[in-house]
């Protein structure tokens, strides 16, 4: 690939990127920032895996946001891989959602390093934004 190309690429989804940092999330942009995150962290974590795709402009990233920002219970961390982006943080991100094929976007509830929630793209494409945050909350209810 050229440097045009993804200097462009780079400049196109910065904003995508900036709607899930600006709302608290956490990009893990390396393998390395993933493996550490999952073998470090204790409580919970929202993991999202964003997309270039208009489900996840129009639903998955404000559902995550919202969802967040709306309710008492809420996961302890919020982080963000971006598929197509960052190819490599997202393939180990993928490692620990054992039992899910690969999805994006996609967006997992974790206790530790274990899913306890996982909501793929065939729930939230074609889905309506309250239905996936109430989606999200029941599994911060149950889980946080």
């Amino acid at each position: 690939m050229s440097m045009a190309y993804e200097e462009y690429m780079k400049q196109l989804v910065t904003p995508m990127r900036q709607e899930l940092t600006q709302a608290g999330f956490k990009e893990l942009g390396t393998e390395e920032e993933v493996e550490n995150f999952m073998e470090n962290t204790e409580g919970t974590a929202l993991v999202v895996v964003n997309s270039v795709c208009g489900c996840a402009a129009g639903l998955a990233r404000p559902a995550a946001t919202q969802s967040v920002m709306n309710n008492d219970k809420t996961p302890d961390h919020l982080v963000t891989v971006f598929a197509g982006q960052d190819k490599e943080a997202t393939a180990k991100m993928r490692e620990y959602f054992d039992g899910y094929e690969p999805s994006s976007p996609s967006m997992a509830l974790l206790k530790g390093n274990k899913v306890v929630h996982f909501i793929p793209r065939e729930e939230i494409e074609d889905h309506d934004i309250s239905s996936i945050i109430s989606n999200l909350v029941t599994a911060f209810n149950e889980n946080c």
